[in-house]
């Protein structure tokens, strides 16, 4: 027998407790599952009449945030939410750029730790340019032609910290047949006949889910969706359910959600008045009111069939006996988007691959040869109680649902709603806190920039009740400030408004006026954070 274990065998008990190393907590599986341009109503668990049974029972079981934050826009989001900065810092400065390489993701300091890191879905982190001949471009989105990789292959998901990744690189995609797929660094070029983005990453995030089950590492899984993100694409079963749901118009839909909201307790009428839909529009004006309440039908379809993959990831991780220790995050990137009317170019194909034609705004959504939009009135509903939409920086682009669910860990009461202000810049160090992982000094051959996010598990314990204090935002000219209830907002080229959040959530009454003082305070802190960003600050009103 071996000496060394022959002594410590003869060894007093207590001697031999004290040399034996206590057993490390197991670290948690985490699972992060985005959704794209999803209103902050659009869920059941949050006041919308979608049906989503699988993510409302995680939300039963788990806590409802109702100050998360995100960046207005999905590429800053999701720049942010994979580095703990904010998106300026990571390289994000506009559309289509590059991540910056010395941005540590939380997939290269969770793999460096221990962890297996596997991706699925939209990337959209990469420099993204048109070719030069715009017919020639419009060929390459059809699948007809073949011009190398989608970006620069450097800062693809597999080689920013991901082991695998199968997903878009560029951020739209045809439902049916997208472009810029891929696994790791290689195009995939042909899809079967009844190929739907949405069951594409589900099925790959269970493949990823059975790859780890038998090994003792413990995971991360990033589950990008792009739905319901425009072009409206659905399956034909889907868009059924909701045939007749949207037939009286968005101020009705916007007044029952709303009333929801306020009866689960979500939001207090009297803290969150409803203001008007912030398009203007009137229902009562529509003359396509079949047309409108077809394109909101196939906006449910799209977040109905994200939820049924979402339940089979619930019982993928439950078979393989993972769900127990497995984190589960949602959210959304940005409010819902107002956007409708682009015309084909640049991430939008003018036909398919078999060259049918695709019509745009076309009076049948659903199908791969339309291509259509929600716009600005269902937008605005979709986001109740809140003003505006996706890219501005007023609470309807920004506030997202925020669900954890943690059967084994988390401390929180169950079915909860956790009213503290944290933002996306938050998940990079919570998930470090979770792994017991330190950010790296240096990536990829640079020096990082520490986070600025910080760690929600105080919050999720009870012992904090915000991650900041402070809060910045800007894009495209948009902009806002957070400081601790008042926030400062404004669309691009106009002045500031001011609201008190503690009596005036969804930013109704503008203060600015009664309280110059304040403004200038808090425009100065914009500014000199602005400054440190390298937002080129636009000759904007105060």
């Amino acid at each position: 027998m071996n000496k060394h274990l022959t002594l410590l065998l003869a060894a007093p008990f207590g001697l031999m407790a004290s040399l034996v190393a206590a057993p490390k907590p197991e670290r948690p599986n985490i699972v992060l599952i985005m959704l794209d341009d999803l209103g902050y109503s659009d869920l059941g668990c949050y006041g919308g009449e979608i049906r989503t049974p699988n993510i409302d029972q995680l939300a039963q079981n788990g806590v409802r945030f109702t100050q998360m934050y995100n960046c207005a826009r999905c590429c800053p989001s999701r720049a942010s939410l994979l580095t703990g900065q904010y998106p300026h810092q990571a390289g994000i400065n506009g559309m289509g750029v590059n991540l910056n390489m010395n941005s540590a993701t939380v997939a290269e300091v969770l793999k460096a730790n221990g962890y297996h890191t596997g991706m699925t879905g939209k990337w959209h982190l990469s420099t993204t340019k048109a070719l030069p001949d715009e017919k020639e471009h419009l060929r390459w989105l059809a699948h007809q032609s073949d011009h190398g990789p989608f970006s620069p292959l450097q800062n693809y998901p597999c080689n920013r910290g991901f082991e695998e990744h199968w997903g878009n690189i560029w951020g739209v995609v045809n439902f049916f047949d997208p472009f810029s797929l891929v696994h790791n660094e290689e195009p995939i070029r042909e899809v079967p006949k009844d190929f739907y983005m949405t069951d594409f990453i589900t099925q790959k995030s269970m493949d990823l889910l059975d790859s780890y089950k038998n090994d003792s590492k413990p995971f991360f899984l990033y589950v990008a969706h792009t739905a319901p993100h425009w072009p409206l694409h659905a399956r034909p079963e889907d868009i059924a359910k909701y045939r007749d749901t949207y037939k009286d118009g968005w101020e009705v839909l916007r007044k029952s959600r709303y009333k929801r909201m306020v009866q689960m307790g979500l939001i207090d009428s009297t803290v969150y008045k409803l203001p008007e839909n912030s398009s203007g529009k009137k229902w009562a004006d529509c003359d396509q009111k079949e047309y409108e309440s077809a394109c909101m039908a196939v906006h449910a379809a799209m977040v109905d069939r994200v939820d049924q993959g979402v339940g089979q990831l619930i019982k993928k991780l439950k078979e393989n006996g993972q769900f127990e220790n497995t984190v589960i995050f949602i959210l959304s990137d940005n409010g819902a988007s107002y956007e409708r009317g682009y015309p084909p170019g640049f991430d939008r194909p003018g036909f398919t691959r078999d060259s049918r034609p695709i019509e745009y705004n076309a009076p049948n959504p659903g199908s791969e040869t339309t291509w259509d939009y929600i716009g600005n009135a269902w937008a605005n509903a979709a986001n109740t109680p809140f003003r505006f939409w996706k890219k501005e920086s007023y609470e309807g682009g920004t506030a997202t649902p925020f669900i954890v669910h943690w059967p084994k860990g988390l401390k929180a009461k169950s079915n909860s709603y956790n009213r503290g202000v944290a933002h996306v810049i938050d998940f990079l160090p919570t998930c470090l806190d979770l792994a017991g992982a330190k950010y790296p000094t240096e990536i990829n051959g640079g020096k990082t920039t520490p986070p600025s996010g910080k760690s929600l598990l105080t919050m999720l314990s009870g012992k904090s009740k915000t991650t900041h204090d402070t809060l910045y935002w800007e894009h495209e000219g948009g902009r806002a400030i957070r400081v601790g209830d008042w926030k400062m907002s404004s669309l691009p080229d106009k002045s500031w408004e001011l609201f008190n959040l503690a009596t005036d959530h969804t930013e109704m009454n503008d203060l600015s006026a009664l309280n110059p003082e304040r403004v200038g305070q808090m425009n100065k802190a914009w500014e000199s954070w602005a400054s440190k960003m390298g937002v080129k600050i636009r000759n904007q009103k105060k």
